[in-house]
């Protein structure tokens, strides 16, 4: 009975003190600490005489507004570089590099587009016979130098498939010449706007009077775009996916030169979406099939399990620009037109 009455004693007791403890500020409390609040604030307004306080003259009051008018706050969003380059912009800035290229093009009345991809290191024969005299000429007087033996070896092989450089060339001439007449402007030549197997598409294009597209890149290493883009359509983008995008939107067929790494990806990239039916069946076209077939076992791919036999048939070799054009023209029932 003693132990129950002391539990209940204790049990009241912690009652109390959180009651003490959350127990609400009486108002008058509440109103006295207002007043002197208000007091002090009174005692602090009569000290200070506003009428006395200088006013600024007309040259303080254009430096404060140069600083108002000068601040990050002030500046237009869609002006302010610094807001736009913020993380959270990143949508934004996805948004415009998929509105800028395709307003563009759609105002231009571009809607169908050939792609032709290929290596920035595949030169001319002149200029790969420039280059491998000029690394003669220092190999003379360090004939010791390994990395320079192999930069002489890398020279010959591209000077080996310099040809590539003027059937990209050529390729390029036949389809605008055939597509871009009479005010039409189909089957326009798109490249990734560099030099190389790039360069030489939108040369081809250039030199019968034609319109083609150069979709640049910001790199490291920065790429400049070629000279023969037609100006309104030389697009730079931060985004490589919105890249890719564009150069898919209006493909009615892609053309593969060789190349590296980025030649790859892209290629791999169509296939994978042919493949996967993500978009429209197109003719793919490997130009050179010796080099292809070095590079790439695609016959071992179907017996390792990994692709179907039917995948082969999503692409086509060519060794001439003539044969890479009549694969697209079958393709889409194209009527033949003779270039004068």
């Amino acid at each position: 009975m003693k132990g129950n009455q002391i539990r209940r004693e204790s049990l009241l007791l912690n009652r109390d003190y959180r009651y003490q403890r959350y127990k609400p500020v009486p108002f008058r409390y509440q109103k006295e600490t207002i007043m002197k609040k208000t007091e002090t604030d009174q005692d602090i307004t009569q000290k200070l005489d506003l009428r006395e306080a200088p006013f600024p003259d007309a040259s303080e009051i254009s430096e404060m507004m140069k600083r108002l008018t000068e601040s990050s706050a002030y500046r237009l969003a869609f002006k302010d570089d610094d807001f736009m380059s913020l993380r959270d912009m990143r949508g934004a800035r996805l948004q415009l590099e998929m509105l800028k290229p395709d307003m563009t093009l759609k105002k231009m009345g571009i809607y169908s587009t050939v792609v032709v991809f290929g290596g920035t290191r595949i030169i001319s024969k002149e200029d790969s016979i420039e280059k491998i005299a000029a690394l003669e000429k220092e190999l003379e007087s360090k004939p010791d130098d390994s990395k320079l033996k192999r930069k002489l070896k890398v020279a010959y092989n591209v000077l080996e498939k310099s040809h590539f450089y003027d059937e990209a060339r050529r390729f390029a001439r036949i389809v605008s010449g055939q597509c871009q007449i009479n005010g039409q402007c189909d089957y326009v030549i798109v490249t990734g706007g560099g030099p190389g197997v790039m360069e030489a598409a939108n040369r081809g294009a250039w030199e019968c009077g034609a319109r083609s597209i150069g979709l640049n890149i910001v790199l490291p290493d920065e790429q400049s775009p070629n000279p023969f883009i037609t100006p309104e359509l030389c697009f730079q983008f931060h985004y490589f996916t919105m890249r890719k995008m564009h150069f898919l939107m209006r493909a009615r067929a892609l053309v593969a030169f060789p190349g590296g790494y980025g030649t790859l990806d892209e290629l791999f990239e169509a296939l994978t979406l042919v493949q996967t039916r993500k978009a429209r069946t197109l003719p793919i076209i490997l130009f050179g099939k010796s080099f292809w077939e070095k590079i790439i076992n695609f016959d071992n791919l179907v017996d390792e399990g990994v692709i179907d036999p039917e995948h082969l048939e999503l692409f086509s070799y060519a060794e001439t620009a003539e044969e890479a054009w009549e694969i697209i023209r079958s393709h889409h029932d194209i009527a033949r037109v003779e270039i004068t």
